[in-house]
C-alpha cells in the first residue's frame, strides 16, 4: 500500500545533456517544422542544419527557423560530432545510414523500415557501421507516459493486470498524401506507437491476435484495428482503434486505461482529438490505498515535448551521461516484429465456428 501520493513527484522530463551535440536533420516535412524544430529550440539543442532532396523546401524551413540548408547529403554528413536526425520516409533510411560516418549517433523516424525485412536491413547496417541509433517511437517520452511509467515503477498501481487502448475518432487522412496507395497504414504508421509503448511497459507479448481493415468511405488501406496482445493468463491487453468515428466530438475517445492489482490509471491522448489542433493530454491516477482519482498536473504534451525528451536520451547516451539508449534499433526491431505478427495474424483465417448438427 502506498501511504501518500504526490502527483507532482512523478517524472515527466528526461534530464538534459550537459553539452548537447549539433543536430543534422534529414528531411523537411511537416513533422520537422511541427515537432522536431520546436522541441529542439525549446530544449536549447543546437541544430546545425537541414537537408532535403527538395532544396527549395529545405531552404524555406531553414530560413523560418534560422538554420542552415545543406546543399547535399555529403555536406550534411560532414558536420563533426553530430547527432543525425533522419526525419525521412522508411524507404530512405537505408541509403542515408550508409552515408553516415562509422560510429555515428542517429535518430531514425518510425517506422523502422516499411516492414520487418526493412527493419532487419536497418539493424544490420547499424551493426556493421557501429551506428548507435534509436527509433523515434517518441510516445514513450511524452510527459504523461513518462509519469505513467514512473507511477507503475513506484508501485502506485500494484501489479499491472489490464491494459486497454481505446480510440474512436475522426482522423483527417487527407493531410498525409504520401499514405495513398501504401499497403500498410493503420498498424504500421499509427498504432505502432501504442504497441511500442505497451512493449516498453509490459515487455514483449507471447503473440498477438489482430484484425485491421479499411472503411467504405475512403481509399486508405486500413483505418480500423482490433488487437489482443497475449501476455499469458495474468495480463489482459487490448487495442481497439477506429479512425472513422466521424459523428461529432461528443462520444469520440483516445485513451488508455491501465489497471493494477491495487490501483489504476487513465490517460487521454489529446493530440489525436480534433487533429491537428488537438486537446490537452490528461493523466489520472487512483493510487494503491487511495479512495479517489488524482489528476497529475502535466508540464507538457506529446507534441512537441516527447521529441525533446527522446532527443535528450540520445544526446546523453552519446556523451556517456545515460547508460541505456531507450528504443535502440535492437529494441525497436522487436516492435517491428510485433507489427509484422499483427499483419500475419490478420492474414490468417480465424477459428471457424462449429456447424450445427443435422437433425
Amino acid at each position: 500500500m502506498v501511504e501518500s501520493f504526490d502527483p507532482k513527484s512523478l517524472q515527466q522530463w528526461w534530464p538534459k545533456p550537459a553539452t548537447p551535440r549539433p543536430i543534422v536533420i534529414f528531411g523537411a516535412g511537416s513533422i520537422v517544422g511541427d515537432a522536431h524544430l520546436p522541441a529542439y529550440k525549446k530544449a536549447g539543442f543546437p541544430v546545425a542544419g537541414i537537408y532535403d532532396p527538395n532544396r527549395e523546401k529545405a531552404e524555406a524551413l531553414a530560413s523560418q527557423w534560422g538554420v542552415r540548408a545543406f546543399a547535399s547529403q555529403e555536406e550534411a554528413v560532414a558536420v563533426e560530432n553530430a547527432i543525425f536526425d533522419l526525419a525521412t520516409p522508411p524507404a530512405a533510411h537505408v541509403s542515408i545510414l550508409k552515408l553516415l560516418p562509422k560510429g555515428s549517433f542517429a535518430l531514425i523516424q518510425k517506422p523502422m523500415g516499411s516492414d520487418l525485412a526493412g527493419a532487419t536491413e536497418i539493424l544490420k547496417i547499424c551493426r556493421e557501421r557501429d551506428i548507435q541509433a534509436a527509433v523515434n517511437f517518441q510516445l514513450r517520452f511524452a510527459p504523461m507516459m513518462l509519469a505513467l511509467k514512473d507511477a507503475v515503477a513506484k508501485g502506485l498501481l500494484g501489479e499491472v493486470v489490464d491494459f486497454d487502448a481505446w480510440l474512436a475518432l475522426a482522423t483527417p487522412w487527407g493531410l498525409w498524401s504520401f499514405l495513398k496507395g501504401l499497403p500498410r497504414i493503420e498498424i504500421a504508421m499509427h498504432s505502432i506507437h501504442y504497441l511500442d509503448f505497451i512493449r516498453g511497459l509490459l515487455g514483449n507479448p507471447l503473440g498477438v491476435h489482430a484484425k485491421t481493415l479499411g472503411h467504405p468511405n475512403h481509399d486508405v488501406a486500413q483505418t480500423r484495428t482490433a488487437a489482443i496482445l497475449d501476455y499469458g493468463d495474468k495480463v489482459r491487453c487490448v487495442v481497439s482503434v477506429n479512425h472513422d468515428h466521424d459523428f461529432g466530438r461528443k462520444f469520440q475517445a483516445c485513451e488508455f486505461r491501465i489497471s493494477g492489482t491495487e490501483g489504476a490509471a487513465y490517460v487521454k491522448l489529446g493530440v489525436n482529438l480534433d487533429y491537428p489542433r488537438g486537446e490537452p493530454d490528461e493523466l489520472w491516477i487512483r493510487p494503491a490505498g487511495g479512495q479517489d482519482w488524482v489528476q497529475v498536473p502535466l508540464e507538457g504534451a506529446w507534441f512537441p515535448d516527447a521529441f525533446e525528451n527522446r532527443m535528450a536520451n540520445l544526446q546523453r547516451f552519446a556523451t556517456g551521461e545515460d547508460e541505456l539508449l531507450i528504443g535502440s534499433v535492437e529494441d525497436a526491431w522487436q516492435t517491428m516484429a510485433l507489427v509484422e505478427a499483427a499483419y500475419e495474424s490478420c492474414a490468417s483465417p480465424a477459428t471457424p465456428l462449429a456447424k450445427l448438427p443435422e437433425a
